[in-house]
C-alpha cells in the first residue's frame, strides 16, 4: 500500500508538471486509483478532503464573479491612472500596489484577471510596452497574496489545518509583505525605469478617460463594496465569533446571489470549477500518503536530519517551499507539507513557526519562474495573446532575482521573531 500510495503521488506530480495531462484529469485519476487499489476507502478518502479550503475559494469566485460585472474593477484602474496624470512609472506602482492589495482579499488569479487587461489598454495609450506592467503585476499577485489568509490557496490550506486566524496571517506574513513590496517597488525602478521614460509618452489619452464610464452598474457595485466590506471584518474576526472561514465567504456568494440580481446561472459557472476539483482530488492524493504512514516517516526524518532544531528545520521547511514552488505548483507541495508538519506537532516539536515559513517559501516561491503560481502562466498568457510575450527566459531574469530577494528578507523576519537558536 505505501509503494502504491508513493506512486501514485509522484505520477500525478509529474503529470502535472509534464503538462501532458490536464491537472485535475491527473490528480482525479490518482484519487481514484487509491481507491480502486483499496489503500483507503471511498469514505476515508471524503475525510481527507479539506472542505473549509474548498468552501472559501467557491464563495470568494462566485462572489467576485457577481461584482465585476459592475466595472468596479476598471473604475479602479482608471481612477488610479487618472490619479497620477498619465505618469507611467506612478501608474505602474499604482497597479503594482492595487493588484497587491485584491489579491490580499481576493484571488491571484481573479485579481490579474480584473488588472491585466486594464494595465494593456492603459499601456497602449501611453505607447508603452504593456510588459514592466504586468511583471509588476504578477510579483504583486503573489507578493500580496501571502499576506492574508485569504489570499493565496495554501495559506487558506495552512489556516485551516493549524486554526490560524486572518489576524494572526496580518501580524506575520502580512508584516513581512510590507519589506518585500518596497523591494519589488525599489526592483521594477532599476530594471525598467528605461522603458518607462516619462517624456517618451502621450498622457493626453489618460487625462481624457472618465472613470465613471467603466461603471456599468452602481447600484451592484455599491452592494458589492458592502458585502466585501462585511466580509474583510468577518475574516478578521472568524476565530472570536467561532465561525469558519468557509461560512463567511460561503454567505457572503449568497447574499449576493440574492440581491446582485444577476444571472445566477452565469455566475455559478465563473466559478473555476476545473481548479476546486483539483483541490479535492489532490487533497486525496496526499492522504493516501497520510493514511500509509509515509508522511510520519517523512517527519522523523527531517527530525533526525535537522538533529530536531526548531530554527534549522523553520529555515530548511522556508528555503524549500521557496525553490521547489518555484517550479512545482504549490498547491499540491503544501498539500504534502501540512500532514508533515502536523506529524512534528504530534511529536511535541513547537511548530508555530513553521507554518509561517511555509506559507512565505511556498507563496513567494511562485515568483521564481513562470510556472511557479498560476497568476503566472495566466498573466502571461493575457499578455503574449495581445502581442507583448512574456518568454519563460525574460520572465526568469526578473522573477528569479526578485523570489530570492524576498525569501532572504522573509529569512531576517522569522529568525528576528522567532528568535529560537
Amino acid at each position: 500500500m505505501k509503494i502504491i500510495a508513493v506512486a501514485v503521488f509522484l505520477i500525478v506530480i509529474l503529470l502535472i508538471i509534464s503538462e501532458r495531462v490536464h491537472r485535475t484529469a491527473a490528480a482525479m485519476a490518482g484519487a481514484m486509483v487509491l481507491i480502486l487499489t483499496g489503500v483507503m476507502s471511498a469514505d476515508k478518502a471524503l475525510s481527507y478532503i479539506d472542505f473549509n479550503t474548498i468552501g472559501v475559494l467557491v464563495g470568494m469566485m462566485i462572489f467576485v464573479a457577481i461584482v465585476r460585472r459592475s466595472g468596479m474593477f476598471e473604475y479602479i484602474a482608471v481612477r488610479a491612472a487618472k490619479a497620477v496624470h498619465g505618469d507611467p512609472w506612478k501608474i505602474m506602482v499604482a497597479f503594482t500596489l492595487i493588484t497587491a492589495v485584491l489579491s490580499a482579499i481576493l484571488d491571484n488569479v481573479t485579481t490579474v484577471l480584473l488588472v491585466g487587461p486594464m494595465s494593456i489598454a492603459i499601456a497602449r495609450m501611453l505607447k508603452i510596452d504593456p510588459v514592466p506592467f504586468l511583471m509588476g503585476q504578477i510579483l504583486a499577485s503573489n507578493v500580496g497574496g501571502t499576506a492574508t489568509l485569504i489570499g493565496d490557496p495554501p495559506n487558506i490550506m495552512i489556516g485551516s489545518a493549524a486554526h490560524l486566524s486572518f489576524m494572526d496571517f496580518l501580524e506575520n506574513t502580512g508584516f513581512a509583505v510590507l519589506f518585500i513590496l518596497a523591494v519589488l517597488i525599489l526592483l521594477m525602478k532599476i530594471v525598467y525605469e528605461k522603458k518607462i521614460e516619462m517624456g517618451t509618452v502621450d498622457t493626453s489619452a489618460i487625462e481624457k478617460l472618465d472613470p465613471s464610464k467603466s461603471i456599468t452598474n452602481r447600484a451592484l457595485m455599491r452592494k458589492g463594496i458592502i458585502v466585501l466590506i462585511c466580509v474583510i471584518v468577518g475574516f478578521m474576526f472568524h476565530d472570536k465569533l467561532g465561525i469558519e472561514s468557509s461560512v463567511i465567504a460561503l454567505t457572503a456568494a449568497a447574499v449576493m446571489l440574492i440581491i446582485g440580481r444577476e444571472d445566477v446561472n452565469e455566475a455559478i459557472q465563473d466559478v473555476e470549477w476545473t481548479t476546486i476539483l483539483f483541490f479535492m482530488s489532490l487533497f486525496v492524493v496526499v492522504g493516501g500518503l497520510t493514511e500509509t504512514g509515509i508522511i510520519k516517516e517523512l517527519a522523523s526524518k527531517i527530525i533526525d536530519a535537522t538533529d530536531g532544531h526548531p530554527m534549522v528545520t523553520m529555515l530548511v521547511l522556508l528555503w524549500a517551499s521557496a525553490l521547489l514552488s518555484s517550479i512545482l505548483d504549490n498547491i499540491p507541495f503544501v498539500a504534502t507539507l501540512i500532514p508533515l508538519i502536523l506529524a512534528m506537532q504530534a511529536d511535541g516539536m513547537d511548530v508555530t513557526s513553521f507554518w509561517w515559513a511555509i506559507s512565505l517559501g511556498a507563496c513567494l516561491g511562485g515568483n521564481g519562474t513562470m510556472i511557479g503560481a498560476s497568476a503566472n502562466v495566466v498573466l502571461s498568457d493575457i499578455s503574449t495573446k495581445h502581442g507583448y510575450p512574456i518568454t519563460f527566459k525574460s520572465y526568469l531574469k526578473v522573477g528569479m532575482p526578485f523570489m530570492l530577494l524576498s525569501i532572504v528578507i522573509s529569512t531576517v523576519f522569522l529568525v528576528v521573531k522567532f528568535d529560537i537558536m
